[in-house]
């Protein structure tokens, strides 16, 4: 399968030389992605014997590796995986990076380590750019149909909405193997990950706040009632909370405020990376669209497209509309979600007048899909298949 993210970084390898840090969830595809970047990709991982002892002495045996010394048509890309576990891996890059600018392409992939320093100051400012790893989008299965196995696309469209867009559970096809996959991964994120990242031995608490927020997934957090459940100050809770986004298990949204009267200003929706864990379907898929927006907007920004934001509407008396795009500042475009229900919401329809967006749509999930391209109406309120919007939603925004 050809993800968009490769392609991507093939076009400004060509022209860059700042090194890719690619950032993403645990078993998103970080490291095959990096390792298809094309012919005589050079690969190393801190987890393997022989690759950390070439890091930690690094030098002419590593540069001879990678093939530095061999003339080649294009510049080697040189992955480095799992690299944050090194104390001084900072260090390492910035001095192999200031060695081989120009020489080589380089690839970090990145765990909560790497998402956590990239927020701060560091040393490597100007030498990286960042890069997103999300799950499989739907427009990207479209796009490879032999490895997607199209040959129905209803049927397939079924298991992307059931066992979600993780490549390995969604490509095998297979419930049970889903199913086994989906409970190890939980472990894995509330106990591997939990602790390796923090000195909190409540890693039972920690994972009962997974289970929590999973239960109003889509829904508004109040910070003090969550606090209040689970026996914590807010303050802990919020690092919490903080702890489950930088693993990319959760993302957060917040109230759009301006143009709306009487908006909300604080309570943020919880929404989880991986939709297939949501049981409630009405919640599951409003999840996936959610999924399917932050990625793409992510991958326009990621290229320098324009700068995005994903938000929701909702206002003191109640009335709401799931998201809102924001495109340079400006509220672009406004989106209703249901699994089944084509009569425009009200609040949809109250909430696209106050806004004032180029584009409003209701999306439906059981619709059939159409050939038509929402994107060439106007700003009246429309009811679009989900599958349409999404197969329309590609590699460059729409006007």
């Amino acid at each position: 399968m050809t993800r968009w993210l490769i392609v991507a970084l093939q076009n400004v390898f060509a022209t860059d030389r700042q090194m890719a840090f690619l950032l993403g969830p645990r078993q998103v595809g970080k490291t095959w992605i990096a390792c298809h970047l094309g012919n005589g990709v050079q690969y190393f991982s801190w987890d393997v014997s022989d690759d950390r002892r070439l890091i930690l002495t690094g030098g002419r045996e590593l540069a001879e590796r990678a093939g530095l010394y061999t003339l080649s048509d294009k510049p080697p890309v040189v992955v480095f995986d799992e690299l944050h576990k090194f104390p001084r891996w900072k260090d390492f890059l910035k001095g192999f990076f200031d060695t081989w600018e120009g020489k080589c392409r380089i690839v970090v992939t990145g765990s909560a380590a790497l998402d956590a320093f990239s927020q701060g100051g560091d040393s490597l400012m100007g030498r990286y750019f960042l890069w997103h790893c999300h799950p499989l989008a739907w427009a990207e299965v479209l796009a490879d149909p032999e490895g997607a196995s199209l040959d129905d696309e209803d049927a397939v469209w079924r298991l992307y909405e059931t066992l979600g867009g993780f490549p390995e559970p969604f490509l095998r096809r297979d419930p049970a193997f889903w199913r086994r996959w989906r409970a190890l991964r939980w472990k894995q994120l509330f106990r591997e990950d939990v602790r390796d990242l923090t000195a909190s031995l409540d890693l039972d608490r920690i994972e009962t706040l997974g289970q929590i927020l999973l239960e109003q997934a889509t829904g508004q957090c109040t910070w003090s009632t969550l606090a209040t459940r689970l026996q914590v100050s807010q303050d802990t809770l919020r690092r919490w909370v903080s702890l489950l986004e930088s693993l990319h298990t959760i993302f957060l949204l917040r109230p759009w405020s301006a143009n709306v009267s009487r908006s909300l200003l604080k309570e943020p929706k919880v929404f989880f990376a991986d939709w297939s864990w949501i049981t409630d379907r009405g919640a599951r898929v409003e999840n996936l669209a959610a999924c399917q927006l932050r990625s793409q907007l992510a991958f326009w920004q990621d290229q320098g497209l324009g700068e995005f934001g994903l938000w929701y509407l909702r206002d003191k008396d109640g009335r709401e509309a799931d998201f809102l795009v924001s495109r340079d500042g400006k509220p672009w475009l406004v989106l209703e979600v249901k699994a089944s229900e084509t009569k425009l919401s009200p609040g949809f329809l109250y909430m696209a007048k106050q806004v004032g967006a180029r584009h409003n749509f209701q999306l439906v999930c059981d619709l059939p899909e159409v050939e038509a391209d929402p994107f060439s109406r106007g700003p009246e309120p429309l009811v679009v298949p989900m599958r349409t919007f999404l197969r329309r939603w590609g590699l460059a925004p729409p006007p």
